[in-house]
Order: C-alpha cells, then sequence, then structure tokens
C-alpha cells in the first residue's frame, strides 16, 4: 500500500479490514443477488457506524473521529476490497458531510456529527444534487427553495441519491433566485423525517448492490431559515468544491475494487496448472498481471498526490488533480477487473466467483460523481488556459 500510516491510523485501517473480512464478506453474495437486501444489510450498516466509520471526518470536537483523509481513502480502499458497494454508503455519508464542514457553522456540524455517530438519526446522510434532467449539468437542477419569512419551503426530485432510503438526514442543492443562474443555487440542511419528504422508488442496480439508491422528493417541505449552509446562492460553489474533495474518495473505491481484482487473479494464476506449470510462470498472463499491478498502484498514486497537494497548498485550486485521481481510477478499475475475469477464463465469467462482480462493481466508478467525460473536460480545461 502506498499510504504512509502512523501506528494509530493504521490500526484503524487493519480495523476497517477486518470488519470488512468478518462482517460483511460473509453475506456479499447473498446481498448482491437479493432483489431488496433486507434487514441483515441494515444490521451491518449500524454496526459500521457504531464503530464509527461514517463519522471518520468529523472534528473529534463533535465526538467524530477526526482522521486526516490519507487514513480516510486508506479505509475506504480496504471496505471496497469486500464490496464496493457498501464502502460506497459509507463514503457517500462523507459526501454529504463535507459542504457543512466546510461552510456550515458549529450547531449545523453537531446536528450532522450527532446522526453520523449514532446519537441521533440512522448514522447516515446523503448528498442531493442530482436531478432527472441535471446530471452532468448540475447547474440544470429545477429544485426550488422559495423564503418565506423565517422559513425556506423547498419543492423538486432528486434522483440516484445514495443513502436516500436510509439517511436521517440530507444535503439538499435548490434554486433560490431563478434570475442568476449557478449564483442562484444555494445549499441547505433537510431532515428525513420533515412533512414533504418522501423516498421515491429504489435502483435495481447492475453493481454496488449493497448501496442504497433512490428518489427523494421534496413536497412543501418546510424548514427554518438556519438550515441554510453558508451564504445564500453560494450552493453551486459549495457542490464544486465538495466534489473535488470526494472524487479522490470515489477514486480510492475504485483502486480497492482493482486491488481485489489483482488479489484473485494472482491467487487463481498460482493454482491454475497448463502445460504442465501454474499459468502465472506463462508470459501471456505474467505480463498482464504485471500491467494491472502498475495500474492499481498509479491509480493509488494520483490519490496520494492529490492529497500532498490538498494538504501541502490549502489554497490552491486542486480540481485537476482530484479529477486525474478519479477518472484515472475509476477507468483502470474497469480494466482491471475485466483483466481479471479473462484470467480466470470460464470461471471468471461465473457468478460462483467473485471476479464477475468486480466488473459489475467498478463500472459505475466512471460514471457517479462526475462521468470521466466530465473529469476530461476538466482536465483539457486547464490545459487549454494554459499558455
Amino acid at each position: 500500500m502506498g499510504y504512509i500510516l502512523n501506528k494509530d491510523q493504521q490500526d484503524l485501517v487493519d480495523l476497517a479490514k477486518d470488519f470488512a473480512q468478518k462482517k460483511v464478506a460473509p453475506f456479499v453474495a447473498e446481498l448482491d443477488r437479493a432483489e431488496v437486501p433486507g434487514e441483515k444489510l441494515y444490521e451491518i450498516y449500524k454496526e459500521a457506524v457504531d464503530i464509527g466509520f461514517c463519522g471518520l471526518e468529523i472534528p473529534e470536537e463533535y465526538g467524530g473521529m477526526g482522521q486526516d483523509y490519507y487514513t480516510v481513502a486508506a479505509v475506504y480502499e480496504e471496505l471496497a476490497k469486500v464490496d464496493a458497494g457498501f464502502a460506497t454508503a459509507v463514503a457517500a455519508s462523507g459526501l454529504g458531510l463535507k459542504p457543512v464542514l466546510q461552510h456550515g457553522n458549529d450547531a449545523q456540524k453537531q446536528l450532522y456529527a450527532d446522526n453520523l455517530t449514532g446519537e441521533k438519526g440512522s448514522g447516515f446522510c446523503a448528498f442531493c444534487l442530482t436531478e432527472p434532467n441535471a446530471g452532468s449539468d448540475a447547474a440544470a437542477g429545477t429544485t426550488v427553495a422559495v423564503k418565506q419569512g423565517d422559513e425556506y419551503v423547498i419543492n423538486g426530485t432528486k434522483c440516484f441519491i445514495t443513502n436516500g432510503g436510509v439517511a436521517s438526514v440530507f444535503t439538499v442543492f435548490a434554486i433560490t433566485d431563478k434570475t442568476k443562474g449557478v449564483k442562484g443555487i444555494s445549499a441547505f440542511i433537510v431532515e428525513k423525517d420533515r412533512p414533504g419528504v418522501s423516498i421515491g422508488k429504489e435502483e435495481d442496480k447492475m453493481g454496488i448492490r449493497l448501496s442504497n439508491t433512490t428518489e427523494v422528493i421534496f413536497q412543501d417541505v418546510h424548514i427554518p431559515a438556519d438550515h441554510l449552509i453558508g451564504q445564500e446562492g453560494k450552493g453551486f460553489v459549495y457542490a464544486m468544491q465538495t466534489l473535488d474533495l470526494a472524487r479522490p474518495m470515489v477514486a480510492s473505491l475504485a483502486v480497492g475494487i482493482a486491488q481485489r481484482a489483482l488479489d484473485e487473479a494472482v491467487k487463481y494464476a498460482h493454482e491454475r496448472v497448463t502445460f504442465g506449470k501454474p499459468i502465472i510462470k506463462h508470459e501471456a498472463i505474467a505480463f498482464k498481471l504485471a500491467d494491472m499491478d502498475i495500474k492499481t498502484e498509479v491509480a493509488r498514486s494520483a490519490i496520494i498526490n492529490f492529497l500532498n497537494t490538498y494538504y501541502a497548498e490549502p489554497k490552491r485550486n486542486y480540481t485537476r488533480e482530484a479529477a486525474i485521481a478519479k477518472c484515472y481510477a475509476g477507468d483502470i478499475s474497469v480494466e482491471v477487473a475485466l483483466d481479471a475475469v479473462q484470467i480466470l477464463g470460464g470461471f471468471g465469467y461465473s457468478r460462483e466467483y467473485p471476479v464477475e462482480k468486480l466488473v459489475r462493481d467498478a463500472k459505475i466508478m466512471q460514471i457517479y460523481e462526475g462521468t470521466n467525460e466530465v473529469q476530461r473536460i476538466v482536465i483539457s480545461g486547464f490545459l487549454a488556459a494554459k499558455k
């Protein structure tokens, strides 16, 4: 592993590894096949909350673990090695939390801390930005928040919301001034139990099936004015800042998938004998495994490069580094998972072995939290600005 961690950090990563292997792994195949994951998944979610995995980023003064992003990324990788869907559910709470940590006041931070540490609520939150007609073009959203006295009234529908059905609090982006374009978008805290909040259909997904993905519908939802995060009209900026921090965390999930695929392929290549020797001794397989290892380690290094930049120069724009980490890790997770299927041959194509699932899980890494096409737009924009 490329992360250089102290003993306390490594102990937490080892705890995540142990939890994933003992508490999650025995049920992955069953829950992946289930039409509705059911109570067993929520029991495991609850255990993760009790340990503190959903509150890794929350400062200690609010009751969280106060971990740096090196540790968080390493924890997410370990969880994703066992199941990327479960890891996505945990990471999505971090996504919903980030705008509040960056721009919220003390009371708002405590509200989220209480939810994510299990003191109140479910232990999960959700980031509500995407809409049916506003995915990559997030500024095209139509959800509105109208100020009425000392309240805001929110109306609109969000879709593809990770943790939508299990979160007890939402970070919601809505238009407060239609005349100002992206400068008219604001960010709000909305508790799930407020009248007018409802959960739409749960998505029947190709992969990451141990995460909950739903519509979230807001119909005349009244919230206090103090549930505005930061300033009115800054919501789009907050969302983009959040995604810059979150994309490398998605990359860590992608690296977890790739590392698991590599591990499974190496294990099989030692065991499978053809023409009198293990297939790992055949150059065609050995070189493919080497390429898989190179891609996985470079993807991990891209995350570390982002984090080095983030901590060394916090006032610098790190959008490019975030986009590179997410884009490259997402792409290679698919490539490495497919290579693992190829190495395992017919067994790789069978659901009896885990690698076909890794392909299904990997594909979303190129799509959510900004498609890889969008990441390339971002990166090329930085190149075009150079003279």
